[in-house]
């Protein structure tokens, strides 16, 4: 039995040539901007300024973007020598071999749906506060987990969002991403005008004193803030569906980045401007702001900035989903009919509607609190395995990527960021490798079960 047998790169090019290459650089920043900037940007600033950082959680943002800015270059690397769907999990198959590829695809399948089925509810309570506040309200056994005791039985605003993406998704790549596009935009509109009027309501004096919990508290607060830039590895998955993938992955990952991080740091700034830090450790610290200095207005427009945030989130990590299940099926590893594009959009409709169903099940039917942590382990796997990746990947010489992006200060670059994904996964809670231990016992099951038998590399 040979695990670590390896896939070819000339077999994922020519079967992912029949992709639509349609996708441009400002699409992918859209996507990867969508998945990153979320309703985190309005409550992570102020929570972690109240109980890790003080004012100094600008640095705490600075730092993890460090982090993920390594990270984000090894991706980019990998996507311009490997311009195939499957993110992670088809760079595993080909540089590490088949068994690491699958532990990789089986991670990033937990992370990518769980994360969706998450924010699916979280969009859902939006929605229906918005509901309720214009007298509409849903009914209590249709507005959440299946849980008769409390009298709840489906979250059903849950399923028809996921539902609607999908379907949108469904037509093709054009059309969702001009509408991807256009809410990224309104996002980001939405975040600037909060900026802009909160500099107007900053007090100096809230900036001190600027490290209350000394710099050990900016390192705690980066840990923190750390994984509210994950989902920028999703753009990875769309590489076969991108015009010119050399340049525009690279600018797509590095672009996605460097917004997040400018929105990030300047929304940071400006609440603990506003707000007094120790106050700040709410719910929703940015709307609290805005009473404080009477723009409850604006507080408003957050509203639907967040829900905006919340759906091109799931736009790009449904997206990325059946990109993922398409590449296992690609592979033979899961039934092949998942690899099937249809002629008419060349999108692969049996993987996205299998995912999606998944995903509307687990946010309409099933209680997720305990589970989201799942998502960060899956993430730090994968950032992991291709941050050391890059040196195997430099050492093959069948994979050229003459003229395509390559992480500078190799390989201190590369070793640095499988280190720093090694040392926040050591951060991670006993439960949640517990969980992440279950979930790869039924992933190796599957694979020994079925996958290795069916594996194209068996032929």
């Amino acid at each position: 039995m040979n695990l670590f047998r390896k896939e070819s790169l000339e077999r994922y090019l020519g079967t992912d040539q029949k992709f639509v290459k349609s996708l441009t650089a400002f699409d992918l920043i859209a996507l990867g901007v969508g998945a990153v900037i979320g309703t985190g940007i309005f409550i992570l600033p102020g929570t972690v300024a109240a109980t890790d950082a003080g004012p100094g959680v600008i640095l705490s943002f600075f730092l993890a973007a460090i982090v993920c800015a390594l990270a984000g270059m090894c991706y980019a690397e990998f996507s311009s020598a490997l311009p195939v769907a499957g993110s992670a999990y088809s760079y595993g198959n080909v540089i590490f071999g088949e068994i690491i590829g699958w532990i990789l695809g089986w991670s990033l399948i937990l992370e990518y749906m769980l994360a969706v089925a998450a924010v699916s509810t979280g969009w859902a309570a939006y929605f229906n506060s918005l509901l309720a506040s214009v007298g509409i309200k849903v009914p209590t056994a249709l507005s959440g987990p299946f849980d008769p005791a409390h009298g709840t039985y489906i979250n059903l605003i849950a399923v028809i969002i996921v539902l609607a993406i999908t379907a949108m998704l469904a037509h093709g790549m054009n059309t969702s991403m001009r509408i991807n596009n256009i809410a990224v935009v309104l996002k980001i509109a939405i975040i600037v005008i909060f900026i802009a009027v909160g500099v107007f309501f900053i007090k100096p004096g809230n900036y001190h004193p600027f490290l209350p919990y000394h710099i050990t508290g900016v390192f705690q607060g980066a840990t923190t803030v750390f994984f509210a830039f994950l989902g920028f590895d999703a753009i990875s998955s769309s590489a076969a569906e991108v015009k010119n993938p050399r340049k525009n992955m690279t600018t797509g990952i590095i672009g996605t980045l460097l917004i997040a991080i400018v929105l990030y740091m300047g929304v940071a700034a400006v609440l603990v401007g506003m707000v007094k830090y120790t106050k700040l450790d709410v719910a929703n610290p940015v709307a609290f702001a805005l009473e404080m200095v009477h723009q409850s207005w604006l507080a408003d427009v957050l509203s639907i900035g967040a829900l905006i945030g919340m759906f091109t989130m799931m736009v790009t990590m449904i997206y990325s989903s059946s990109r993922l299940v398409y590449s296992i099926g690609r592979d033979g590893m899961l039934p092949t009919f998942l690899a099937k594009l249809d002629p008419h959009t060349s999108v692969p409709q049996n993987a996205l509607w299998v995912v999606a169903l998944i995903i509307a099940f687990m946010g309409g039917l099933v209680s997720l609190d305990h589970l989201t942590s799942l998502v960060n382990i899956g993430t730090l796997l994968a950032f992991t395995f291709v941050s050391f990746g890059i040196i195997p990947l430099r050492h093959n010489r069948e994979i050229s990527n003459q003229g395509g992006f390559k992480v500078p200060l190799y390989p201190v670059f590369p070793i640095l960021s499988g280190v720093a994904c090694l040392a926040m996964m050591c951060l991670l809670k006993k439960e949640t490798f517990i969980g992440a231990g279950i979930w790869f016992a039924i992933g190796l099951l599957l694979y020994f079960g079925y996958g290795y038998r069916h594996s194209k590399l068996n032929r």
